[in-house]
């Protein structure tokens, strides 16, 4: 029975890897309408990578559970959930990232022939995935509190932009969307919260006070208004209001 968490960060791996799978096999399509307007595009099927990336956050959450339950954590554990989640929260959204910025190119007049090199950016989300989840497996003081943006929400947060982008019918978030400008800057901003040392509460009880736990009710208050809200565009918000209220309540969080 010491093995049950680990075949569930086991399947956290798995969905990394199918969500990979499914953001790889979407190629640019180009079609013309009857105007005669070219129009690009990348399919559908990309959801299907957010969907995954998804079940692998509800894993990575149900292995720690399952740990505590059967009484087995372990520093084999620690470290397979580490990797696991580099793969669905770091090389997965870099990957979408990826698949965003060629869609961006694909935009302008010769896009499709765009230097790789002004695509390579994407690899900082992973690359700052991996350098967060090393320094979190060797740091002890990370029970209650974090030092710097947990990959999961980096990955949950990247995930949905598929999903906003295909169902959110306002232009102007899809015109953000498809700014290279933006996904550049967007790349760069996550991966420097994720390698920085800024304090940010993490979401686990000591007590059920709403002293000691003021600022993660006020999360939860914030995130179920949002998905009533904003709803595609709720995740990108809650973890936004996240970083926000960990550093307005900083000395909560430490």
């Amino acid at each position: 029975m010491k093995n049950v968490p680990n075949l569930f960060t086991l399947l956290n791996l798995v969905f990394g890897c199918l969500a990979i799978i499914f953001i790889l096999q979407n190629g640019i399509l180009i079609t013309v309408d009857a105007g005669g307007t070219q129009l690009i595009d990348i399919p559908e099927r990309i959801w299907m990578a957010s969907l995954f990336i998804g079940l692998a956050a509800v894993v990575d959450f149900l292995d720690g559970f399952v740990a505590r339950l059967f009484r087995s954590e372990s520093a084999m554990g620690k470290q397979l959930d580490s990797l696991a989640d580099l793969v669905s929260f770091g090389v997965a959204p870099g990957l979408i990232i990826y698949q965003f910025l060629r869609l961006s190119y694909a935009q302008e007049e010769n896009g499709l022939d765009v230097s790789f090199l002004w695509l390579v950016p994407f690899v900082l989300l992973p690359c700052a995935a991996a350098w967060r989840l090393a320094r979190f497996n060797l740091d002890n003081s990370q029970s209650f509190s974090f030092k710097g943006l947990p990959v999961p929400a980096v990955g949950l947060f990247v995930a949905s932009l598929p999903l906003i982008y295909w169902n959110v019918n306002e232009q102007w978030v899809i015109d953000l969307l498809l700014n290279k400008w933006f996904l550049y800057g967007l790349t760069f901003l996550l991966s420097f919260l994720m390698v920085s040392t800024i304090p940010l509460m993490a979401l686990k009880f000591k007590d059920f006070s709403i002293k000691s736990n003021l600022p993660k009710y006020i999360l939860i208050i914030v995130s179920v208004t949002c998905l009533f809200i904003l709803k595609w565009m709720a995740v990108p918000a809650m973890v936004l209001a996240y970083v926000f209220l960990s550093l307005l309540f900083k000395n909560k969080t430490t």
